[in-house]
């Protein structure tokens, strides 16, 4: 997209006559042009039906999973009164996630991408529903939650690639940083309403009215993908393999930038991640100001997606990576030390609102650059790197603050979070280096020679 460029100037300084003279006209027109270049760029929901039913669906849905997301570690945290037991649910998804997520991703590049989200989604809404009678239960077993959990990540692992690999079939790549925007706004918004509720539903009335409106919400999403039209496999995909999945993994090799961007998310993640130790911090805040800690970096993280319109004019999308996790790094020091609560609330908001920032740059690098026949297997490496990290990163937050203390927990891992993002950055000198539009145009080329070879 071409920059908007005001009147060509007939001085290399200003005129003051001329500047003190203005037309109030021109000052808002230059004050509109501030706020378009700002504003979230609304296009791919106009353009496209298809993207705007999996928006709706998802976010309603997504709503509702927020819910539950805070509710089974404080149920958890209930029933065992331990942060370590808290810690663990991150360890019982790991492997799901890492075996499924490769099954996932090829089944995104071999089958029907909505039929895969559609059936994993139905099956989600059940498991949802054995956490309701669970929690009916007069005492309620954490081995059903913890096995809840499991299979939570399963379905989840294979739904993923599928649901990110749908993106790039209905918008133009062009339009990519505004789908992502939208999509991160749309996610950022449950995140602080869905933990904010779910917080005080838990709290007041218990989970089991928590997980029930969650089970209602997916109602909105399998409408939404009944919908929507099938989107068939690329041109000459095969079937799903393991040498199918080797063939993603050396893609992914191959370019440094993609590993840069995989392996600062998770360096970032694994030691910067205090949410397993929200319960713990919040009692010493008050109990209900549990539901606040998960929801403020969803905050932050939203400020930024509604002034993601300057994205579209960036192209070092790995520097903006790499020095958004730095900044996260800095930002979870500062709530470490936080001696109030509307202190670590702010410092909670700036760490979303740097995660937001690599997260937007790291979608637009994956979905602008990767060609499609390999963006299932692709989405399916991409959340290893963005689940290993928080998952083991609670585990490791839990460990630490049993052996340490919860503060040594939190700052250790911030401080650790920005050493290991300066390394790999010396390491990986292409992410600093990466510019979008060569990648964009080194994808077309790729898909343009894969179309040439099939068609010989």
């Amino acid at each position: 997209m071409e920059e908007e460029t005001s009147h060509a100037a007939t001085h290399l300084t200003p005129d003051p006559v001329a500047v003190a003279e203005a037309s109030p006209l021109d000052e808002e027109g230059r004050a509109r042009r501030a706020a378009r270049t700002l504003a979230l760029d609304l296009t791919p929901l106009r353009r496209s039906r298809e993207f705007r039913l999996l928006f709706a669906g998802q976010a309603v849905s997504f709503f509702g999973s927020m819910m539950t997301f805070v509710a089974v570690p404080w149920q958890v945290f209930q029933l065992t009164k331990s942060s370590f037991a808290v810690g663990m649910l991150g360890v019982a998804e790991f492997a799901p996630v890492f075996v499924m997520v490769f099954v996932g991703g090829a089944l995104a590049d071999a089958v029907d991408r909505r039929r895969m989200v559609r059936i994993t989604e139905a099956l989600i809404a059940a498991l949802t529903a054995v956490l309701i009678l669970n929690s009916l239960l007069a005492q309620p077993r954490v081995w059903v939650i913890y096995s809840a959990t499991v299979l939570f990540a399963a379905l989840n692992a294979l739904q993923r690639p599928s649901l990110d690999a749908l993106v790039p079939r209905l918008v133009a790549p062009e339009q990519m940083p505004a789908a992502m925007a939208l999509r991160s706004l749309s996610g950022t918004i449950c995140m602080i309403g869905g933990p904010a509720l779910g917080g005080l539903l838990v709290v007041s009335l218990g989970p089991s009215v928590t997980y029930s409106i969650d089970f209602a919400t997916f109602a909105a999403s399998l409408a939404a993908l009944w919908l929507m039209r099938a989107v068939p496999p690329p041109p000459g995909a095969g079937r799903p393999s393991l040498r199918s999945i080797a063939e993603g993994l050396r893609y992914a090799r191959s370019r440094p930038e993609l590993l840069g961007t995989y392996l600062v998310d998770i360096n970032a993640m694994f030691f910067g991640m205090p949410m397993a130790l929200f319960p713990a911090i919040a009692a010493t805040f008050g109990g209900a100001s549990v539901g606040l800690l998960y929801a403020a970096p969803a905050f932050g993280a939203m400020c930024v997606t509604l002034t993601s319109g300057w994205a579209r004019r960036v192209n070092r999308h790995g520097l903006c990576v790499a020095l958004a996790a730095a900044t996260w790094g800095l930002a979870i020091v500062g709530f470490g030390f936080a001696p109030t609560l509307w202190l670590a609330l702010l410092c909670l908001a700036l760490a979303g609102a740097s995660d937001m920032v690599s997260g937007l740059f790291r979608s637009i690098i994956w979905n602008q650059t990767i060609p499609d026949h390999l963006r299932g297997r692709l989405a399916g490496i991409e959340m290893v790197s963005y689940t290993t990290g928080p998952l083991l990163g609670n585990a490791e937050a839990g460990i630490v603050a049993g052996l340490f203390g919860v503060r040594a927990s939190v700052v250790s891992g911030g401080a650790l979070c920005v050493a290991g993002t300066a390394l790999l950055s010396l390491l990986l000198p292409e992410l600093l280096r990466y510019d979008g539009r060569a990648g964009l145009a080194r994808k077309r080329a790729e898909e343009a020679a894969r179309l040439a070879a099939l068609g010989e």
